[in-house]
């Protein structure tokens, strides 16, 4: 089955590469399905992939100048915050069987799936639905601080318990509260889910994860090739129609997890 991971991890990177987001929602079903790991396990590794591969993926927006640092680094930090929470306080605190009854049982890792699942459903509307640009808030500098520091800090419990980067809730943030332009706003969202994601692995590794270093290695660096190589061949794709086509593909995904995690709620 590795050998379909790194596949899978390469069209992962690819469709990153496409459509600057989205495609990291892919990560712990890749990790979970085809490298057997643990869904705790699989939402750290998913960190390091997805913050690696956005890294590498801002880098190409500040090249063209279209990143607001200021604005990025003002969501960037409570975001970081909210992962180490999610990370460090919560998932530790969820016992292995939260409840039982009869012959049902919801565990810890059917949890974190079935909340998975739901991430990518929610997602995939995102993503299917033709959206416009929307207009910036007319509210104070100071509201809109505030507002921005609150939905940062929400992203960040999310990213943190499921190990996706949240582009599809940060984008709309810096758009309507930051007042961003949509292209700024997708490269200051690349910068920002690099930062949430790395540092929220580092407080994973600070906490004694164990890491598969040679495979989780080689998935960033084919994830990161599949990136580069989308990247260049983005232009020439209608990006809206990709989005449809993958929006429905991570709608169908989600549902079959969902039912695969309430069906294993029977033993």
């Amino acid at each position: 089955m590795e050998t379909f991971g790194f596949i899978a991890s390469f069209l992962m990177g690819i469709t990153l590469g496409l459509m600057g987001g989205g495609g990291s929602v892919l990560t712990v079903p890749i990790m979970v399905y085809l490298f057997g790991f643990t869904p705790t396990l699989a939402t750290g590794y998913s960190l390091f992939v997805v913050g690696l591969t956005a890294l590498i993926g801002s880098t190409l927006y500040i090249r063209k100048g279209e990143i607001d640092f200021k604005t990025g680094l003002l969501f960037a930090l409570p975001s970081v915050i909210g992962v180490n929470i999610s990370r460090g306080l919560i998932i530790p605190k969820i016992p292995q069987v939260i409840l039982s009854f009869n012959n049902y049982a919801l565990t810890k890792e059917i949890l974190i799936m079935a909340a998975f699942a739901a991430l990518m459903m929610i997602a995939s509307f995102s993503m299917i639905k033709n959206k416009k640009e929307p207009a910036p808030a007319s509210t104070s500098p100071l509201m809109r601080s505030l507002l921005i520091a609150i939905q940062a800090l929400i992203v960040g419990l999310i990213a943190g318990f499921v190990g996706a980067g949240g582009g599809f809730l940060i984008i709309p943030a810096l758009v309507l509260l930051a007042g961003l332009s949509m292209r700024v706003a997708v490269g200051t969202s690349l910068m920002i889910i690099a930062a949430q994601s790395l540092l929220g692995f580092a407080g994973d590794l600070s906490r004694g994860i164990l890491v598969d270093w040679p495979l989780l290695l080689k998935v960033a660096a084919i994830a990161v090739i599949g990136i580069i190589a989308g990247s260049s061949v983005a232009h020439k794709i209608k990006e809206q129609q990709l989005k449809k086509i993958f929006g429905w593909f991570v709608l169908l995904m989600g549902i079959s997890i969902l039912i695969e995690q309430l069906h294993q709620l029977s033993f």
